[in-house]
């Protein structure tokens, strides 16, 4: 994507099912259970790089003893100094002597990850700042180890507030400070309140200590925890907890907008936001990787047992496309054809924009994650131009006009042609949050290969999506002018981005989408700028009596996708420039997504169609904000 954006971030669960010395005899490191948390972490590293955290919980400690630990860091590659960080801590103590490898009651006794249960989190910024305050795995600390509970996800609530009104409600003090806070305490408040019952009801049977916090352990029903926990979440969320004593869960929205795997055998429970990291670190084929159900809490007891329950209503599957078309790594099996699919369904709109001049077309990508769907484009254009290739042959030997020289117009010297014209340079994602900085350092993202376009080709480039249009304007269509090509064509496998999201993806200022910013545009152009103070009154309604319509929708109306495109092409013009070639932008179509997609229906920033409530909250709210020319999320 030549636009970074801040989105879902990246969740992994290690539940060991045998002992420390077990992995030490069979792989040789009684750390064998935090190597394999740091690579289900590192192989998902592109869902967050603004912090990363890990926490543990350590079994069977004797009374007095720590027994959960947390390491967190902001800093730059924060997963590296995470990791590092604990292991210099280990190497220490192994020189020191305190601890022995070859011993692993040693490991447990004095390092503080020598643990059985492990939790990680990668993440992006989308609320809460950047601090490491804000860093996940959260933590909520008591004496009782059934009420420790330790917190990370990947998710956005879009009722925090309604989420913290119901938490003063009940007299507690919630610190407003994101959406994983009040989620915290939310769930905290029912674990305390489910240790209570289990206590009040055992302490009358004169148990000695040890066999009472025993025997609540066993007791503890985290499926009914997170079921009366979540009665009022409105979001995409998968979510993953450790408790204290031992058990562990994770849950996912009931809609499955937010993706979550997981893989079990008899030595371990593993858990991550992508299904490739756990085939990779666990040497896995597909069909041992399962897929956390929608609405479905996963818990994952002491003693080992593993069960999946529903914990809310069920609703209509509405997982994210984003998910497919950039978000996850592309070594997943299904998203790589997917990926493919994208570039091929755009194949038609493609050969139109060049008309059919296969001679003088080049055909390329913006670097990196667009890749895979320009093989898939590419290939789906040499498959038409075989078919139009062998129609013309068949009729030339028909008519006896075949020849050598035919033959190589047709096939030699016009056959579809790509090149590498683009490279990345420098990355920016140490800048998301800085818009300013971001802006500035645009145009030096991108390079170009000088001499793969000649001058008056067509040059074709496809792109994940285009959101604001800011990297085309100041950079990408800059430096592709100075090949001199007759027409750039950017190409487009997401259609246009004309609502915000809520559930994960940080893009909630509609003013900034550049779909948006051209049905303004030829709003104004025809005289028709009291339909945006039209929508503005029905959207201030609409939220105030939090209703389900989405009025921003009839901003679009008046417009076809195409006519919306062509004003797009003419705004993402550079300024400056003595190149006067043309400019044309294509976005993919709905149903063409659908038809590369089929798995994910999640589509809400293309059509408008929100799977909650909140969406629709959140989307008149963003015009709302827009039109009062106030910044900042719409949640």
């Amino acid at each position: 994507m030549s636009e970074q954006i801040g989105h879902e971030c990246g969740i992994a669960l290690v539940r060991l099912l045998k002992p420390l010395a077990y992995f030490q005899e069979k792989y040789g490191s009684p750390l064998w259970g935090f190597e394999k948390l740091f690579l289900l972490m590192e192989k998902q590293h592109n869902r967050g790089q603004d912090g990363a955290g890990v926490a543990c919980v350590k079994f069977d400690m004797p009374a007095g003893e720590p027994y959960m630990f947390r390491e967190r860091n902001t800093q730059p590659n924060p997963l590296d100094r995470v990791i590092g960080s604990v292991l210099e801590r280990y190497r220490d103590l192994v020189k020191a002597g305190t601890v022995h490898p070859e011993f692993p009651d040693t490991v447990k006794q004095h390092f503080d990850f020598g643990a059985e249960l492990y939790l990680g989190h990668l993440r992006y910024g989308t609320s809460g700042g950047y601090g490491v305050s804000a860093c996940h795995p959260y933590f909520r600390r008591s004496s009782w180890p059934t009420r420790n509970l330790a917190l990370c996800g990947n998710f956005n609530m879009t009722n925090t507030k309604e989420l913290n009104d119901s938490l003063i409600a009940i007299g507690q003090h919630p610190i407003f400070a994101s959406d994983t806070q009040a989620v915290l305490e939310k769930i905290g408040f029912f674990l305390d309140e489910e240790h209570e019952d289990i206590y009040r009801f055992l302490r009358t049977r004169e148990l000695s200590g040890q066999e009472l916090s025993r025997k609540i352990s066993e007791d503890l029903d985290l499926t009914r925890v997170i079921t009366r926990a979540s009665q009022k979440w409105d979001g995409g969320y998968a979510i993953a907890g450790l408790i204290g004593n031992g058990d562990a869960f994770v849950a996912r929205d009931p809609s499955g907008i937010r993706p979550l795997f997981y893989f079990q055998n008899d030595e371990v429970v593993a858990f991550a936001s992508e299904r490739a990291p756990l085939m990779t670190v666990f040497d896995l084929v597909l069909e041992q990787v399962k897929e956390v159900q929608p609405g479905h809490v996963v818990v994952v007891k002491k003693r080992g047992t593993v069960s999946s329950n529903p914990f809310t209503a069920p609703l209509p599957r509405t997982s994210c496309t984003f998910e497919r078309i950039y978000f996850s790594r592309g070594n997943d099996f299904d998203i790589y054809k997917e990926r493919k699919a994208l570039g091929a369904q755009l194949v038609e709109q493609v050969v139109k924009a060049v008309n059919s001049d296969w001679a003088h077309t080049v055909f390329s990508f913006i670097p990196n994650t667009a890749e895979v769907a320009y093989y898939g484009m590419l290939s789906a254009l040499r498959q038409r131009r075989r078919g139009e290739v062998k129609a013309a042959i068949l009729q030339a030997s028909k008519d006896g006009t075949l020849t050598d020289a035919l033959l190589d117009e047709l096939i030699m010297r016009n056959w579809p042609k790509g090149e590498k014209v683009v490279s990345k340079d420098i990355k920016l994602r140490t800048f998301i949050g800085q818009e300013g900085l971001r802006n500035q350092l645009a145009s030096h993202v991108y390079d170009i290969t000088y001499g793969s376009v000649q001058p008056g080709d067509y040059l074709v480039c496809i792109d994940d999506s285009i959101v604001r249009g800011t990297t085309l304007r100041k950079s990408i269509l800059r430096i592709l002018a100075r090949l001199q090509p007759r027409k750039i064509v950017i190409v487009s496998t997401a259609p246009q981005i004309r609502y915000p999201d809520c559930y994960g993806i940080d893009m909630s200022e509609i003013g900034k989408f550049i779909a948006f910013e051209a049905a303004v545009a030829l709003l104004r152009r025809r005289g028709q700028t009291g339909l945006l103070e039209e929508v503005y009154a029905l959207c201030r309604e609409e939220v105030g009596r939090r209703g389900t319509t989405n009025h921003v929708r009839r901003i679009y109306e008046p417009f076809t996708p195409e006519e919306i495109s062509a004003e797009i092409s003419e705004m993402v013009r550079p300024q400056g420039i003595e190149w006067k070639g043309e400019i044309e932008i294509i976005f993919q179509t709905i149903e063409n997504l659908h038809a590369a997609v089929p798995t994910a229906t999640g589509d809400w920033y293309f059509t408008g169609r929100y799977p909650t409530p909140g969406g629709y909250r959140v989307v008149n709210q963003a015009y709302v904000n827009y039109y009062d020319k106030h910044e900042g999320r719409a949640y």
